[in-house]
C-alpha cells in the first residue's frame, strides 16, 4: 500500500468511531426528584413561642436568657422565644395541668418524660418524630449519631411517640476512692461485679479490723435501694425493666433476679450498709469505699472532702456488670411540643434544633453545668474542662447511658420499685422471685390505668 493510500485508511479509522458516537442515541440525564419535606408549605415566620422552664434564678437563667435573645435577634424567620419561668418540675407539671384545663397553653415545656408522655396522651403535646425525621428541617444521620444513647432514647412515650427532646443531662453514677482502693491492693476500680464485690467487702474487712469502733459494718458500699440504682445495674448487666417487644413492664426475669440476688448477698454478708441521708460524709471519711450519687451531686461531694480535709483522690465510674458492660442511668431534661397550630410547632421545633446545636449547647453547659447530649459539644468546651476539673469527672460515664421508661405509669412503677428492691433487701433471699413477681402485677396494673 502506498504511503497515501494508508494515510486515508488511518483518517477513516480514526473518524469512524467519532461519527458513530455523533449518531448513537444520547444516554438521558439522571434527573433526581426534589427533596420534599411534611413542613414545607408551613410557615413559622413571625411567631411567638412560649416557653415554660425551669431556670429562674442564678446562672442558668441568665445564661438561657441570653441564648434566647440571639435567637430572637438572628434567626431567619422573625420568630420570638418567650421565657416564662414556672419554678420546679413539680410546680410546672401543675401548672401544665391547669393549663390543659383552661385552654391557656404554652408552646414548649419542660418536664419529666412520664409527664410528658401524659400530656401526650390526653392530646396536648405533639409526637416529634416527624420534626426530627423531615428531610428538610429535620436532623441528619450524622446529627442522630452524635447523641448520647441513654439521652437520645429518654424521650420516648409508652406508644413508641417522642414525647420529649433532650437538651441536658446528669447521670446517676458511682463515686469510687482510688487512694483507699490502693491501698486495699486494687490497682483499679472494679470494671465487673465480680470486682466490686471483692473490693467492698475488702474495705469492710479494713474497717472491722482498724482501731475505729464506730466504722465497724461500714467500709464497703452504701446501699440506697431506689429505681434509678436498679435501672444501672440491670442495665450493667444487659437488660432493661422492660419485656422483649418493649411494651410492658419486666420484672421478674433471670437477669433481675441476678442482680437483686448480687446486691441482697452483698448485704447479708455486711458489705453494704444504709445511711439516713447522702452519704456525702461517709464516703469521704472512708465509712464507704464506693457511694451511688449523680454527677448533680459532685460538688457536694467535694464539699464534703473539704470538710473532711481528706487529700484522698476519688472520682466518678459507671455501674460495673458482667461481660465488659458498664452502665449509668441518664437524667435527661426534656422539652415537649405543645399541639397547637402548625405554625407554631414548626416554631417551636426550630427553636429547639438550634438550641441542641453543639455550639449552643457548649453555651448552655457553661451556664447551666449540665453535661452534654451530643458528643460533638466536646471539643467547644475544651476551657471549660479544663477550668471545671470536678466537672469533667461526668464526661467518661456518658457514653455508658441507659433511659429509665418514659411512660405516664413510670412514677407510679417507680415508688413500687423502690419499695420491692427495699423489701428484697430486708427479706430472705427466696423471696425475690415472688417479690418481682407482684412487682409485675402492680406495674402492670399501674400501665392499664393509663391506657
Amino acid at each position: 500500500m502506498s504511503r497515501k493510500s494508508f494515510s486515508w485508511v488511518l483518517l477513516l479509522a480514526m473518524l469512524l468511531p467519532l461519527i458513530a458516537g455523533a449518531c448513537a442515541t444520547p444516554t438521558p440525564e439522571v434527573t433526581e426528584p426534589p427533596v420534599t419535606g411534611a413542613f414545607e408549605n408551613v410557615d413559622p415566620s413571625g411567631q411567638t413561642v412560649v416557653f415554660w422552664h425551669v431556670w429562674g434564678s442564678g446562672t442558668p437563667s441568665e445564661g438561657l436568657t441570653a441564648i434566647v435573645d440571639d435567637f430572637n435577634a438572628t434567626n431567619e424567620w422573625g420568630i420570638t422565644v418567650e421565657l416564662v419561668d414556672q419554678g420546679r418540675y413539680s410546680d410546672v407539671e401543675d401548672s401544665m395541668n391547669a393549663a390543659i384545663q383552661s385552654g391557656d397553653l404554652p408552646d414548649m415545656v419542660v418536664g419529666y418524660t412520664n409527664a410528658l408522655d401524659t400530656w401526650y396522651s390526653v392530646g396536648s403535646l405533639t409526637d416529634i418524630t416527624p420534626y426530627v425525621e423531615d428531610p428538610i428541617v429535620g436532623l441528619t444521620a450524622d446529627d442522630l449519631a452524635d447523641f448520647y444513647e441513654g439521652v437520645w432514647s429518654n424521650g420516648i412515650g409508652s406508644d413508641g411517640a417522642r414525647v420529649g427532646f433532650p437538651h441536658g443531662q446528669s447521670a446517676n453514677v458511682l463515686f469510687y476512692n482510688y487512694t483507699w482502693g490502693q491501698e486495699l491492693g486494687f490497682d483499679a476500680a472494679p470494671g465487673t461485679w465480680d470486682e466490686f464485690a471483692e473490693q467492698v467487702c475488702a474495705a469492710t474487712d479494713a474497717a472491722a479490723a482498724d482501731d475505729d469502733p464506730d466504722n465497724d459494718g461500714m467500709g464497703g458500699f452504701v446501699l440506697y435501694p431506689a429505681a434509678e440504682n436498679l435501672v444501672s445495674w440491670v442495665g450493667a448487666f444487659g437488660e432493661d425493666v422492660l419485656n422483649d417487644d418493649q411494651t410492658a413492664y419486666s420484672f421478674d426475669k433471670p437477669v433481675i433476679r441476678e442482680v437483686m440476688g448480687n446486691l441482697k448477698e452483698l448485704w447479708d454478708d455486711g458489705c453494704a450498709f444504709p445511711t439516713d441521708s447522702y452519704p456525702n460524709p461517709e464516703f469521704a471519711t472512708r465509712k464507704a469505699l464506693i457511694v451511688a450519687s449523680s454527677t448533680a451531686g459532685l460538688p457536694y461531694q467535694a464539699g464534703a472532702f473539704e470538710d473532711a480535709a481528706s487529700t484522698d483522690e476519688w472520682g466518678v465510674i459507671p455501674f460495673p456488670g458482667v461481660d465488659g458492660m458498664m452502665a449509668v442511668d441518664s437524667y435527661a431534661q426534656n422539652s415537649g411540643i405543645v399541639a397547637t397550630t402548625p405554625e407554631k410547632m414548626l416554631a417551636t421545633w426550630l427553636f429547639i434544633k438550634w438550641f441542641t446545636s453543639p455550639e449552643i449547647k457548649a453555651t448552655w453547659i457553661e451556664a447551666s453545668a449540665y453535661h452534654p447530649i451530643r458528643e460533638s459539644t466536646l471539643p467547644l468546651l475544651e476551657d471549660y474542662i479544663a477550668a471545671n476539673p470536678l466537672w469533667s469527672e461526668g464526661i467518661s460515664v456518658l457514653p455508658y447511658g441507659v433511659a429509665e421508661p418514659g411512660w405516664s405509669s413510670w412514677g407510679s412503677v417507680r415508688r413500687s420499685v423502690g419499695d420491692t428492691f427495699a423489701a428484697i433487701i430486708q427479706g430472705v433471699p427466696g423471696d425475690i422471685p415472688t417479690l418481682l413477681a407482684e412487682l409485675d402485677v402492680t406495674a402492670a396494673e399501674a400501665l392499664a390505668e393509663t391506657q
